[in-house]
């Protein structure tokens, strides 16, 4: 038993009453010792379940983010100052709605962005699709690629992937407490927030409750984060909604508002709120329904034939938001019409086989290095 972090348990494990927050330089000492599993289980299936329930502050994700940073893998600076755009989704997958994150990663990539994204395996307490199969419906695997694989793949071809299992086996080591507690822990606030890349970074991350968003903001303002992104996305995720206003928070030097944008509400910090109405952009719909990685797969191969459909709808949706938010358009509705252009003409399928190949390329080197 470590008596270090006993001390750190009974402090926010004491009840509603006399339980207190652990300060930022305690939350990064308990992350550290449950990542090194210097505590035991029993305290640490305590410790996330008791978080849980005191509810994590903003202060608390910052000290625990200064762990991942501390223990986890990084990925180095590419050497210019092209700012990597780094989408944080929930790591238990996706059940009811089709994950959009692969497919905008590549139209962004397509046209001249560099997009991260991390994950891991199925995972419980969802136990959902994971990015990485949905990456592997595309015939890319990610999860026999070393970290310098990574950081060759995303300078060549604008897309990586951080695959927990291979690149950061401590926080792998604690993907078995989920399913033994029965709830997400606060962990799976940390990961949605998290980046490996030390470079320059554009942060986007999803949420589904507006308290969520507010820890992060919490997080990010003490960790000096500057460029960010909230989504109220699908199940959590980056993806935009069809079916309801998307709710959207951004932070960085004021960006251009184009005229198709509805205006933001009053500046605080350099935080501006946007409510994206996606029938202003005549894409109001339904969100495409997710029954099974066979239907996805195919959803995104329609996609990148270019084929018309509800699919390529929420696509283009997608990723002409972000093609804004990277400063690669002006507003949604010029990034839309650049997305549509890139998919039907068939560049960003194209863009798909380039990575493809430099994957392949890396596996095949390695082997024979072996």
């Amino acid at each position: 038993m470590s008596k270090a972090f006993r001390v750190l348990l009974q402090k926010i494990g004491s009840g509603t009453h006399t339980s207190e927050h652990l300060s930022r330089s305690e939350a990064a000492d308990a992350m550290r010792m449950m990542l090194l599993q210097e505590a035991t289980p029993a305290q640490i299936g305590a410790f996330l379940i008791a978080h849980r329930i005191k509810r994590p502050t903003g202060e608390e994700m910052a000290g625990m983010l200064d762990a991942y940073d501390q223990l986890g893998p990084v990925l180095p600076p590419l050497g210019d100052d092209r700012r990597v755009l780094v989408m944080g989704s929930p790591y238990d997958g996706r059940s009811r709605t089709a994950s959009l994150s692969p497919l905008t990663a590549l139209v962004l990539a397509t046209a001249g962005n560099l997009v991260l994204l991390h994950g891991g395996d199925v995972m419980p307490t969802k136990a959902g699709i994971p990015l990485v199969q949905t990456w592997q419906a595309l015939g890319v695997d990610w999860t026999r690629l070393t970290l310098d694989h990574v950081w060759n793949i995303l300078n060549t071809t604008g897309v990586g992937f951080i695959y927990l299992p291979t690149h950061f086996p401590l926080a792998q080591g604690l993907v078995q407490f989920r399913d033994e507690i029965g709830k997400r822990p606060p962990l799976a606030t940390l990961e949605l927030i998290w980046s490996a890349y030390r470079g320059p970074a554009h942060i986007i991350t999803g949420y589904v409750h507006p308290p969520t968003e507010a820890i992060m903001r919490t997080a990010f303002a003490l960790r000096h984060t500057t460029h960010f992104t909230t989504v109220k996305g699908l199940e959590g995720s980056c993806d935009l909604p069809r079916d309801r206003t998307a709710i959207i928070g951004i932070s960085d030097s004021p960006p251009t508002l184009g005229q198709s944008v509805s205006s933001p509400s009053s500046p605080e910090s350099g935080f501006l709120r946007l409510h994206l109405h996606p029938r202003d952009y005549g894409v109001a719909g339904k969100n495409i329904p997710l029954d099974d990685a066979t239907d996805q797969a195919q959803l995104m191969q329609s996609v990148l034939a270019g084929v018309k459909s509800e699919g390529l709808q929420s696509v283009v949706w997608n990723s002409g938001f972000y093609l804004w938010r990277s400063g690669t358009c002006p507003d949604v509705a010029s990034g839309m019409a650049l997305a549509e252009d890139l998919i039907t003409k068939g560049r960003v399928l194209a863009q798909l086989h380039r990575l493809q190949a430099a994957i392949a390329h890396l596996s095949v080197s390695a082997s024979v290095s072996a």
